[in-house]
């Protein structure tokens, strides 16, 4: 089998529509219409946490201050627990809930996964005096060359964005090899925060430990889980609500990107591991 032909695949799921892609030192290679536009659920987290990433190395705060530091430097109120940090906002390790700005647990306690903090990340971004939206398109979207049109952000930060294969594989090239933040900070945002923190990743289960970055979440030694069982410790992505992953490897240049308009659910979990695994082994350089 082929990367191609492992990409192709996804068309024997049982989903009404579905487009995927793969980027390696091979070139590129796509399935279905890569200029669709889909609801990108939780993956919409990536280009929030890339957003606040570009905002911090632009000065507009630090990794480290709180929303209450946040909101006395731009003389503006934000909802969310004022001692959160944005590191611990953006690796979920806030004690945030999922869709509650409320803690539920101590700081840095648990990975408690969170939309909500997020929204919150989103808000910070806000308070310095550029809304979000607007500040994603210029930041992130029009240095890349992703049109209007080609990303629909007006959801929530945290789940409800929706975009394309084609965007998506040009957000994944810059993961790969950032172009709008140094490799210093790409490198932190890449390692596991808070490394010995348990939690639950959605739809599999609590994870012991429950390795996260600053937006995307490492593979680590998680099981069950939706990256394959035989790819590496480091890989890193994320995966939605609505069917849809993104995951990238930096040290060999290789990401994939698969995007459905079925909801997550066992369909999903009987049939991603084993995909990326086999997409895994074909990846590999012939001996």
């Amino acid at each position: 089998m082929s990367v191609q032909g492992a990409l192709s695949d996804v068309g024997t799921w049982p989903v009404d529509t579905v487009a995927a892609g793969v980027l390696s030192g091979a070139g590129t290679s796509v399935y279905g219409d890569t200029g669709r536009l889909f609801p990108l659920a939780s993956v919409s987290k990536l280009i929030t946490a890339y957003s606040v990433l570009i905002a911090v190395e632009e000065g507009a705060f630090d990794l480290d201050d709180t929303v209450a530091d946040i909101g006395s430097e731009y003389d503006s109120s934000v909802e969310g627990p004022a001692d959160a940090t944005v590191r611990e906002l953006l690796s979920h390790a806030s004690g945030v809930g999922m869709q509650s700005r409320q803690r539920e647990k101590p700081a840095r306690s648990r990975r408690i996964y969170s939309s909500a903090g997020y929204e919150i990340l989103a808000d910070l971004v806000s308070a310095t005096g550029i809304p979000f939206t607007e500040y994603t398109r210029a930041a992130v979207c029009e240095p890349l060359g992703i049109s209007a049109d080609a990303v629909d952000l007006s959801g929530s930060a945290g789940h409800g964005f929706s975009s394309s294969v084609d965007t998506l594989l040009v957000l994944a090239t810059e993961f790969l090899s950032p172009t709008l933040v140094s490799t210093q900070t790409w490198d932190d945002a890449l390692s596991v925060q808070y490394r010995d923190l348990d939690g639950i990743v959605p739809g599999y289960g609590r994870q012991v430990p429950c390795p996260w970055g600053l937006g995307a979440e490492a593979h680590g030694t998680k099981s069950p889980h939706w990256m394959g069982r035989t790819m590496p410790q480091d890989v890193t992505g994320h995966f939605g609500q609505s069917g849809t992953f993104l995951w990238f490897h930096r040290p060999t240049g290789r990401a994939a990107v698969v995007l459905t308009d079925r909801d997550f659910g066992p369909w999903a979990k009987d049939r991603w591991d084993g995909f990326n695994d086999r997409l895994w082994a074909e990846l590999q350089p012939s001996s």
